[in-house]
């Protein structure tokens, strides 16, 4: 097992690593739409999505995946009337291959942030 880390998205706000790579396989945490810097976006849940997927896109890269390898998502929203703008921002990072998905409406996230994501991918 190895711990993934990247300067290129936040740093983990508790006793988490950014991902875990295991053999193949690359188990991300769940991002928020906190930037690098540690500061939070905190504009429309589209702006929100953005800042995920690039933190996403960082700490896939930092582990030797990329979105394009992703097998399986799973999505935290704070209010699932926000699915379809969610979606739409979504269907945009994941053009070629669209890996299966959970999608889970939650009480409420880190920071009172509206979305979260995780991913799996291959290396």
């Amino acid at each position: 097992m190895e711990t993934i880390q990247t300067d290129k998205a936040p740093q983990a706000i508790g006793p988490y690593s950014q991902a875990v790579k295991v053999g193949n396989v690359v188990y991300t945490s769940g991002n928020i739409p906190l930037r690098a810097d540690g500061t939070l976006e905190d504009g429309s849940v589209e702006a929100q999505t953005h800042q995920v997927f690039k933190n996403l896109q960082a700490v896939l890269e930092a582990a030797g995946s990329s979105l394009d390898k992703v097998v399986k998502t799973t999505v935290f929203i704070k209010n699932m009337d926000d699915f379809g703008r969610i979606n739409e921002v979504y269907a945009g990072y994941f053009t070629a291959n669209k890996p299966a998905r959970s999608t889970v409406e939650v009480a409420r996230l880190p920071k009172d942030v509206a979305i979260e994501i995780e991913a799996i991918a291959l290396i």
